[in-house]
């Protein structure tokens, strides 16, 4: 496990091998998130990342008959 140090403005930094392996890069959003006791970063992705993730979804549906 990787520790980091709070500087006095309260920054960290992330750790090149986690940056290396999440593929971060300078300027990059992370949404923080405070869960059980813990902060988790999470890094947000480029719309574009997420094309075809759904592929091979099944979207059929059927409707009640007192919907249509």
């Amino acid at each position: 496990m990787l520790s980091v140090k709070i500087s006095p403005k309260f920054q960290v930094v992330i750790p090149k091998e986690i940056r290396e392996a999440l593929h971060l890069l300078p300027g990059q959003r992370m949404q923080v998130v405070q869960y059980e006791g813990r902060i988790e970063l999470i890094p947000e992705r480029d719309i574009g990342e997420l094309e075809g993730f759904l592929e091979g979804m099944d979207t059929s549906f059927t409707r009640d008959e007192d919907r249509l």
